[in-house]
């Protein structure tokens, strides 16, 4: 067996879908060509059900130096071990998993050689391979990209993004050419390697709507990982693409679609697509207001957004939950978003509800005194020319008297001693706002 002796372990750490996993990758190796392909279908739809501790039990197991050897020892083919790469990488990009296992030798580094290899060749490139190869070292790989790998990898996966078609088959190569771009982070790119392409990807979807929302979260995502790096980004993002009136439609439309309010079913529940592409949504706002700067109308609609999305999720999906707190708290760290626009959006409202929650989780409780801590520095900073001394008061009246209102008078002076104790704990340099 392949995995022989980490059956036991499973069974006693996660549930047997894990164990079902093992067992048929197990078989993997003593099946003909074709009916590996039927089993990796089946892996992959196990992999789907799991749950993001089950999977990242299973990719523990060194999975991928597994793969390589079977690989090298002719038990797997190249083309069938691309398919279950391929459907790893979906799943650990969609259950927010760091791919640090894939980073271990030898297989990164023979993706790198294949990609290298392939793109040289003249007459007998094999397109469809260069492909998923790119595809998977995208998805699977979450450390830095040479720029050699890069220059060759982001036009091939733009070509097949850019395609047009809205049958299902395109439409999943889309996504999939996409999401894998999306996992590019935050290295560098020359513009001429991508501008144009993407423009014209998100500008053909605003009028035609090509793409599943899944790949269009994927372009900006890909979008505002370049904007982190390249502030000349915003004015193409902001006034051209109008990325804060997209993102608010896509958000809301998401939300009406799931059932916020449904109970688990048995003892597992596979997550809706839906919440997948919201939780990946509100990632892209947190990384967006570390550095926005153009800040209008179509911005300020975005917090109200995110606070819907808070109170949706709160009491069943507390991930999405944290995020949507890490969302705002950035806001609230960015000069560019007014603390009136915080107010009008009921951010502030938000995060004291969380606060007085009775079993307030650690690392959601930091965040949300982070926020106060941003509001009461932003509050503490003098006038900007568009806020004067007068409508700095006034907001921070109407801040406070929130908290009172909701029974906060105690943990308005508490906030206090918390700070201090982060001051000195954490090394914030941290002013209130008394």
């Amino acid at each position: 067996m392949i995995f022989a002796g980490c059956t036991a372990v499973v069974k006693t750490q996660v549930k047997s879908v894990a164990e079902n996993f093992i067992e048929m990758f197990d078989g993997l190796e003593d099946c003909a060509e074709r009916e590996q392909k039927q089993k990796i279908l089946e892996i992959s739809s196990l992999m789907e059900e799991m749950d993001r501790k089950e999977l990242c039990c299973v990719l523990a197991f060194h999975l991928f130096i597994v793969i390589d050897k079977m690989i090298d020892e002719k038990k797997l083919t190249l083309e069938n071990a691309l398919v279950l790469l391929k459907n790893i990488g979906y799943c650990k990009e969609m259950k927010y998993i760091r791919s640090i296992w894939f980073e271990e030798p030898p297989l990164i580094k023979i993706f790198q050689k294949l990609i290298i290899n392939e793109e040289k060749k003249k007459e007998e490139k094999n397109e469809r391979r260069l492909i998923d190869l790119c595809e998977c070292y995208l998805l699977l790989n979450d450390e830095e990209i040479p720029d050699e790998l890069l220059s060759i990898i982001v036009p091939c996966l733009l070509k097949i993004a850019s395609k047009k078609d809205k049958t299902e088959e395109i439409q999943k190569e889309v996504e999939t050419a996409l999401l894998a771009l999306g996992n590019i982070g935050f290295w560098e790119l020359e513009e001429e390697l991508y501008l144009k392409e993407m423009k014209d990807i998100i500008n053909y979807h605003q009028k035609h709507h090509n793409l599943t929302r899944l790949a269009y979260q994927s372009a900006w995502q890909f979008f505002i990982y370049r904007f982190f790096n390249d502030d000349s980004l915003e004015e193409v993002i902001a006034n051209k693409l109008h990325f804060a009136r997209e993102a608010r439609r896509e958000i809301e439309e998401l939300t009406r679609c799931i059932d916020w309010k449904r109970k688990k079913e048995g003892r597992r529940r596979k997550e809706a697509k839906e919440v997948r592409i919201i939780k990946r949504w509100i990632q892209t706002f947190e990384k967006f207001f570390l550095s926005c700067s153009l800040w209008n109308e179509e911005y300020e609609e975005i917090i109200g957004s995110i606070v819907r999305v808070f109170r949706a999720s709160k009491d069943k999906y507390r991930e999405i939950c944290k995020g949507c707190i890490s969302s705002l708290r950035n806001a609230a760290q960015n000069r560019d978003v007014k603390v009136d626009d915080l107010l009008k959006g009921r951010a502030v409202d938000a995060v004291l509800e969380e606060i007085q929650r009775p079993t307030l989780n650690g690392k959601i409780a930091f965040e949300s005194l982070q926020f106060f801590t941003n509001v009461s520095r932003r509050l503490k900073e003098e006038a900007d020319g568009e806020t004067d001394e007068a409508k700095r008061k006034l907001e921070k009246r109407k801040i406070f008297e929130k908290m009172e209102v909701e029974g906060y008078e105690d943990l308005i002076i508490s906030f206090h001693e918390i700070f201090y104790f982060i001051d000195k704990k954490k090394n914030i340099n941290i002013i209130c706002c008394c």
